[in-house]
């Protein structure tokens, strides 16, 4: 590998740590570095060695929150459970599915997400915690990250922020606490999805595990910058980031219609 596409893979994959450890959305970054890095090579062996990498940096970041933010086990194992079932389910799909026919309902997705943030400036700045009753809250959320994490299985850009916006509006966490539990949840739909292609042959081992650190180096950070900036600095964040990915998907989609 040329030396230069070499040292920009791993400055793109300490910043995608760093943003996916903050409010979601690293795959935004790395995924299209690898892409672009290797255009010949099969999109389901980057979608699987993005995978690994992601792995490495998600999981860090969740053992970084777990250590300053409680977490409410009693609705995050669950539904870590079925993003397990629906990150492998949607990596099984990935071979069947076209990404290019999902790009538009995702854009339509990102776009009701900006505007809900945008229309409720107080939403996950502090939190809500009888927002719902622990009932509904719970079949809400177990819904939610199971269709998360079957759309993280077949593609993976954004599901960070999807799933922080769930947190944050279905159970009333405030924006660092959803970060916290997304992160243990995205570990969890990473590994379903990287069982999966790697069961397939679609991962790259060695670059994956170098990535990897990569990922953790700028994870560790990320989750540091969001416990100490607070709330506020992780809503500007994820304002950015659904901006960029919003950008890319509808240039995308653009390109695919010239």
């Amino acid at each position: 590998m040329d030396p230069g596409v070499f040292a920009l893979l791993i400055v793109a994959a300490v910043f995608a740590g760093w943003v996916d450890a903050v409010v979601g959305g690293g795959g935004l970054i790395q995924l299209p570095a690898l892409l672009v890095a290797f255009p010949t090579a099969p999109v389901q062996l980057m979608l699987g060695t993005n995978k690994m990498a992601s792995v490495c940096g998600t999981t860090t970041s969740a053992i970084t929150y777990s250590r300053k933010i409680k977490l409410e086990h009693r609705l995050l194992w669950p539904t870590v459970g079925l993003a397990l079932l629906g990150s492998g389910a949607g990596a099984l799909a990935a071979l069947a599915v076209s990404a290019s026919a999902l790009k538009p309902i995702i854009i339509a997705v990102l776009l009701a997400v900006l505007v809900l943030v945008i229309a409720r400036p107080q939403l996950g700045l502090e939190p809500q915690p009888k927002l719902r009753t622990p009932l509904r809250a719970a079949a809400l959320m177990l819904t939610a990250g199971l269709g998360v994490a079957f759309y993280d299985g077949i593609i993976g850009p954004g599901t960070g922020i999807f799933l922080a916006v769930a947190f944050t509006t279905i159970t009333g966490f405030d924006y660092v606490a959803a970060a916290a539990h997304t992160k243990v949840v995205n570990a969890a739909t990473n590994i379903g999805a990287v069982i999966v292609f790697a069961l397939q042959g679609n991962v790259w081992w060695v670059l994956g595990l170098v990535l990897g650190a990569g990922c953790m180096a700028g994870a560790w950070f990320g989750a540091r910058t969001a416990m100490a900036r607070g709330t506020r600095f992780v809503r500007i964040v994820l304002v950015v980031v659904v901006l960029a990915l919003l950008a890319r998907l509808s240039w995308d989609v653009w390109a695919a219609t010239r």
